[in-house]
């Protein structure tokens, strides 16, 4: 007894919850471990990964929070890894979460879980909820019928979480039970005698009957792995292929069909037996009512579009005091640091310093109140149940063009940053449905860009178009999205469109604890992950635009050959003889500086493949400029026509533009500048969020391609019009 009690505090017990999506699971993961969470990818897929951590009693409990999912007969990326966890993860215990309030869809996959060898422990959730509409249930009974433990819950308050983990702590030292799971005569003999045929063969005795299930069914997966133990394998599948001709012989329907109806079955008969006192859940009334204004064919899409509006005049307005905040942090940081050198001082190490790392940083950090923002309100949607609701509403609209109803929120997302935008796609739950969204919403107008449009359609549009421009290169990157999106699907991401098989559970408030968590777990992802990339491509960027250095600058030697006098503006030109500012004399070196360097040496030297489009190297190398952030294309315009600091509204930049080039050019600028070159900051997201370097670089050089190309187009039949 003594060693027993010794093996069991130092061994860590691994404890898996799986159940249905919207049953409360992730609530009651949260109430479970508390702070000691971590979140990530699991590998390969980006399908959101969450373990945890506990002490109960002495003993150590490590517990992985599964996806989401109806059934582990696998479909979606969520699915297949339940199903990996499930029936080949070394794990303890396995906590069937269900609704209380929707028991029978939850009970099924309980009798999967159990049929597939698990060490099961059922936790009714949400039993509050169901206990005000009357239902009641006979948790003895129900243990006596099942075999194993059964809990009722408040996973978002707490509730029943001190009893769940005794009754983890118990099972995890159960010796291992036969299945009390019964599927009726029929299937029954037909899974024994397949069963008897797999001993021998290595499989865990426990998963016999569930791997004889797959084989009845003829699952190719699990035929695959019959098929490769040799004969006594090939002996399973023919007695498994006799079994399921008998079984439709018998029943008139086919062994899929049968084993999904025994499973139902034995659902229903459990429920008949220990569920009494029911009357239809007074939350589920209220949600009808709700529904048929929220939800209504007409009103609802209205609707949604006013609590988006909501969402993101939150977001982005309320946000903008902590981001000026935040800017006014790093700007004084800056001065701080580099008031360290003498003023005038053109030390590296200081530009190093102010411009790349403190700028790099806080170019990233500005965002975070609207990312903060942003998340709370989409916590807020999810627990609510209204998230829901809106997927189901856009799902129609957005399905013609090979995208989930879910989409439809990162999208909107993107117009205000793509950034959140791109983190949001992890409320889809298909990889393919979630790639698509992520590589295309760089086409959504994102508010960087605004401070582009706002020097360019002035420049050169008259007063009449400006707005109708404005509207135009909104509608091109919406149009353009779409279309993409439809390739996509029907080329690279192509493959069997998940079904849109969405529960709509009851609206709830959801709790501060949950939006909290919710709003910092995400948060937090962007700052370490992004921002440590962000931060070295920052240092990249000013590199490239600061090496190699001017030795001597042409504007020097023409002041010491007298050709250029640095005077007031005031001075009376002479004959021959440039008058300009010491401050002119400043922006000339830096735009030296720029041209000099590695960055304006790119530009001139992308200049002849950029002709074509109406563009030369000045263009050019304020485009570079602007992988950083778009907004940065405005001041790198300023630095190449030696303008110094320059923003959207200054008018010497814009008469310069509209001097050196056409309506046609600006147009085709800003088409450019809409779908090419996503930022780094969006570039790093995406490898984060897609787990690989192979899709940013796909949407860097995809996005870039297809800018070049309609570019080059709108440029050439437009020269031949105009």
């Amino acid at each position: 007894m003594k060693m027993e009690s010794l093996d069991r505090t130092t061994k860590t017990i691994k404890v898996a919850l799986a159940g249905n999506p919207n049953c409360g699971k992730t609530s009651l993961f949260n109430a479970m471990t508390g702070s000691r969470q971590n979140v990530g990818n699991y590998a390969g897929v980006t399908v959101e990964k969450r373990s945890g951590r506990y002490d109960w009693q002495g003993e150590q409990f490590a517990v992985l929070d599964l996806p989401g999912t109806y059934s582990l007969s696998s479909f979606s990326p969520e699915e297949r890894i339940a199903q990996d966890e499930l029936l080949t993860g070394d794990l303890d215990v396995v906590v069937v979460v269900v609704d209380s309030t929707n028991l029978k869809r939850g009970l099924v996959l309980m009798t999967q879980v159990a049929l597939g060898g698990a060490n099961p422990v059922l936790c009714l959730n949400m039993a509050d909820e169901a206990h005000q509409s009357g239902q009641r249930i006979d948790i003895v009974q129900m243990e006596a019928l099942l075999g194993f433990p059964v809990i009722e819950t408040i996973g978002h308050l707490g509730g029943g979480v001190a009893e769940l983990k005794e009754a983890i702590s118990g099972a995890a030292t159960r010796p291992a039970r036969e299945s009390r799971i019964v599927l009726g005569a029929p299937l029954q003999e037909a899974l024994d005698s397949i069963v008897e045929k797999l001993q021998g063969l290595g499989f865990s005795q426990a998963k016999l009957p569930w791997i004889a299930g797959r084989l009845l069914v003829d699952d190719s997966h699990y035929v695959e792995i019959i098929q490769s133990q040799g004969s006594a394998g090939i002996a399973a599948l023919s007695v498994a292929s006799d079994r399921a001709q008998q079984l439709e012989a018998a029943t008139g329907l086919d062994a899929a069909l049968c084993f999904t109806d025994a499973m139902f079955g034995f659902v229903s008969g459990l429920l008949r037996e220990v569920v009494y006192e029911t009357s239809r859940a007074n939350a589920r009334l209220r949600s009808d009512r709700i529904d048929a204004i929220l939800a209504n064919r007409i009103i609802g899409l209205p609707v949604f579009g006013a609590v988006m509006y909501l969402i993101f005049w939150v977001t982005f307005t309320l946000g903008a005091i902590p981001m000026g905040w935040i800017e006014s942090g790093f700007g004084a940081l800056g001065n701080a640091v580099g008031s360290l050198w003498p003023a005038g001082s053109e030390s590296q190490l200081r530009s190093l310093l102010v411009d790349g790392i403190i700028g790099g940083v806080g170019g990233v950090l500005i965002f975070l109140p609207n990312i903060l923002l942003l998340f709370l309100g989409m916590a807020f949607l999810e627990d609510s149940g209204y998230m829901a609701r809106a997927a189901f509403l856009m799902d129609k609209v957005m399905h013609r063009f090979g995208l989930h109803g879910k989409s439809f929120f990162p999208l909107m997302t993107g117009f205000g940053c793509s950034i959140p935008g791109i983190m949001a796609t992890r409320t889809l739950e298909n990889e393919r449905d979630r790639l698509t969204t992520m590589l295309i919403l760089p086409l959504m107008s994102c508010g960087a860009r605004l401070p582009v449009w706002m020097l360019l359609i002035p420049a050169f549009f008259p007063q009449v178009w400006r707005a109708p421009m404005l509207w135009i290169i909104y509608a091109v990157g919406i149009v353009l999205a779409l279309v993409l999106a439809l390739i996509l699907k029907r080329s690279l991401l192509r493959g069997e469109d998940a079904p849109f098989v969405m529960e709509l559970p009851p609206y709830r408030m959801p709790t501060a604890r949950a939006l909290f968590t919710k709003m910092m777990e995400r948060s937090w992802i962007y700052v370490r992950k992004a921002g440590t990339v962000i931060l070295a491509i920052s240092v990249l960027m000013w590199v490239i635009a600061n090496y190699p250095q001017v030795n001597k600058y042409s504007v020097d030697e023409a002041i010491a050959a007298g050709s250029i006098v640095v005077g007031q503006e005031t001075v009376e030109s002479r004959s021959g003889v440039e008058m300009i500012t010491p401050g002119a004399v400043i922006n000339r070196r830096a735009s030296e500086d720029l041209r000099y360097s590695i960055a304006g040496r790119i530009g001139q030297f992308l200049e002849p493949s950029l002709k074509p489009l109406g563009f030369d190297w000045k263009l050019g190398t304020a485009m570079i400029g602007s992988f950083a952030a778009k907004e940065v294309f405005v001041a790198q315009l300023g630095i190449v026509y030696s303008m110094g600091e320059t923003d959207e509204e200054s008018i010497s930049l814009t008469e310069a533009l509209r001097r050196d080039y056409s309506p046609l050019v600006g147009f085709c600028l800003m088409l450019f500048m809409l779908i090419s070159t996503p930022c780094m900051a969006t570039i790093a997201v995406t490898k984060r969020e897609s787990g690989s370097w192979k899709w940013a670089f796909l949407q860097l050089g995809g996005l870039t391609g297809i800018a070049y190309v309609l570019t080059l187009v709108t440029f050439q039949v437009g020269s031949l019009i105009i």
